[in-house]
């Protein structure tokens, strides 16, 4: 049985409760979010890549929870979620438009995971967030556009996860995963986190085992602190490895901070980052304006010093490797759009 029936499978089984519990205790809730931006882009290496100005899709996706209550303090969780690449009209995820099962995640699912939820913590299994994202990466992963996200050594969604996150115990918190075939060489990816909140901080440390024949192993520290209405974020990433080359060479670091502050229907932000190997110097700057509860305006600009995420015209991760990206040079993007929720 492969990845994809063996994910179809669990969500069925997962939502395949007695009539009488779907009519009284069975809860859906469906969402969709559609996100969409004209950008200028601006590759330094002209000879290699056009600048050229386009549509293109920010994370588009479709998707609904479920949840039901067995018994007092133990309840079944699922969730689907589907991407939808709304610029090339294609249920795909705009950036991995290539992502097959080989890659650890399904081109056309963001999340397909069931699981249980009580008072010793939460246990799912599918493709989901991963914990060391979730831990480490979100706290800087905070802007609108398409360019979101890349300042990161880790992965954001893996299938073949099992993952389980403890209750909050006076502050303190764990999150672990077991992600089969999704470290390198078709090893099984496993990752630790541990979390700390005091007032408004938190604070994390993380592991990213890709393991491989390489041995590598990402470890992270990450903060994120509220004040009023300014937030602050930052995160460390460094490789630990047998690599002598590649992004994931030993001793290579990825470092964020970033903030936010909103007055009103408006938030300003700003991230500046160093990402040995994947962007080097980064600086993101962004404006979000709130028009109403579903619908958001968002301007951003995007610069890379060497090449992370600037792809071909609606291109994605195919198209990166496709269009020799040492010698791209990284460049700059201007970005407007808009993001309506439902």
């Amino acid at each position: 049985m492969n990845r994809k029936t063996l994910i179809a499978t669990a969500v069925t089984a997962a939502l395949a409760v007695p009539a009488y519990a779907q009519a009284n205790d069975l809860n859906f809730d469906f969402y969709g979010s559609a996100r969409v931006q004209v950008e200028s882009v601006h590759p330094d290496n002209e000879d290699v890549l056009d600048s050229y100005t386009g549509v293109r899709d920010a994370y588009s996706r479709i998707g609904f929870n479920a949840d039901y209550q067995f018994t007092e303090g133990l309840t079944l969780i699922g969730q689907l979620e589907v991407p939808f690449d709304i610029a090339n009209k294609k249920v795909q995820d705009p950036w991995d438009q290539d992502v097959g099962e080989e890659d650890g995640q399904s081109r056309d699912i963001r999340v397909a995971q069931i699981g249980v939820q009580g008072d010793i913590g939460t246990l799912t299994y599918g493709q989901m967030w991963m914990p060391y994202y979730n831990a480490i990466s979100y706290p800087v992963d905070m802007f609108s556009t398409y360019y979101s996200g890349f300042a990161t050594y880790t992965v954001f969604r893996r299938q073949d996860t099992i993952s389980y996150y403890s209750p909050d115990m006076n502050g303190l918190s764990f999150a672990f995963a077991w992600s089969e075939d999704n470290g390198l060489d078709g090893d099984d990816r496993i990752q630790l986190t541990g979390s700390y909140s005091f007032g408004d901080t938190t604070v994390s440390l993380g592991m990213d085992d890709e393991r491989g024949d390489n041995d590598s192993t990402i470890v992270g520290l990450s903060l994120a602190h509220t004040m009023g209405n300014l937030y602050f974020g930052a995160k460390y990433e460094r490789f630990y490895s047998d690599f002598d080359s590649t992004f994931r060479e030993d001793g290579n670091t990825a470092m964020n901070v970033y903030a936010g502050y909103t007055m009103g229907q408006s938030t300003f932000k700003v991230m500046l980052a160093d990402v040995e190997s994947y962007g080097e110097n980064v600086v993101h700057l962004g404006y979000d304006y709130q028009m109403t509860d579903a619908m958001k305006l968002f301007a951003e600009y995007y610069y890379e010093e060497e090449t992370a995420a600037i792809t071909e015209e609606r291109g994605g991760r195919a198209d990166w490797y496709g269009t020799a990206p040492d010698d791209i040079s990284g460049g700059q993007v201007f970005a407007a759009g808009m993001r309506y929720d439902f």
